[in-house]
């Protein structure tokens, strides 16, 4: 594993996963399904309501880039993915009622310690991008709700497919006028930072969860707890 020093000598940009890295994904929307659930007389935990609906979205989106025949926006994969699980469910439900969940992915909030680390590293000299699956017209309402301005943001509409297929990062590359050598992918999640660093990016794992990342030739730069101790790192 490459220390601090070297990163910090070495890397000029600074590049995020938004959905679950930036924003708490799952406290979230947890907090926008709960009061829809209750009107609907489910019983079950919004939690894991929202634990279902990440992870066929995500199975769905990994198919999608998998067959290669045309990218499918991230909000019709997520549209389908709300579908399934209220029909897994036993839960009545509008096309209506889909999208308007679906639309609450624009309004996350970051985690507390997103933001002032941010600006730590920007003042520590780094560019800082986002490289998210989210389709574009997505990650520009979520600006406001973020509360900071990012040097670029970068969906993967761009490339054409889903992380963490290596064409999303070589167009983050390219976009950014960097060698991927000199960029470090930031992400909460084992797949994109695996994907980030397959295709010669360094990358950071923020291990919040506190989980393995797991058997991989892959494996992160740095691991760190949150972005305060990515900030402490690096800046």
């Amino acid at each position: 594993m490459e220390t601090s020093a070297i990163l910090k000598r070495e890397i000029k940009v600074l590049v995020f996963d938004q959905y679950g890295t930036i924003v708490d994904m799952q406290k979230g929307l947890t907090e926008a399904v709960t009061p829809f659930l209750e009107r609907k007389d489910w019983r079950g935990e919004a939690n894991s309501f929202v634990t279902w609906w990440r992870r066929t979205h995500f199975e769905n989106s990994m198919i999608d880039a998998l067959c290669d025949r045309g990218h499918t926006p991230y909000r019709q994969i997520g549209q389908r993915a709300v579908s399934y699980v209220m029909e897994r469910c036993g839960i009545p439900y509008t096309q209506d009622e889909v999208r308007s969940l679906v639309g609450e992915i624009e309004k996350l909030r970051p985690f507390p310690d997103v933001v002032a680390a941010l600006g730590r590293l920007r003042s520590g000299g780094y560019r800082l991008a986002i490289l998210s699956n989210g389709d574009r017209d997505m990650l520009e309402a979520a600006r406001p709700y973020i509360g900071f301005a990012f040097d670029r943001v970068i969906s993967v509409q761009e490339a054409g497919y889903f992380k963490p297929h290596w064409k999303t990062y070589a167009k983050a590359e390219e976009l950014l006028g960097e060698d991927r050598s000199s960029i470090l992918f930031v992400a909460n999640h084992a797949f994109d930072c695996i994907g980030a660093k397959s295709y010669g990016m360094r990358t950071a794992f923020i291990d919040r969860r506190k989980r393995p990342f797991g058997e991989t030739p892959h494996r992160p730069d740095l691991i760190v707890a949150d972005f305060a101790e990515l900030a402490a790192a690096l800046a």
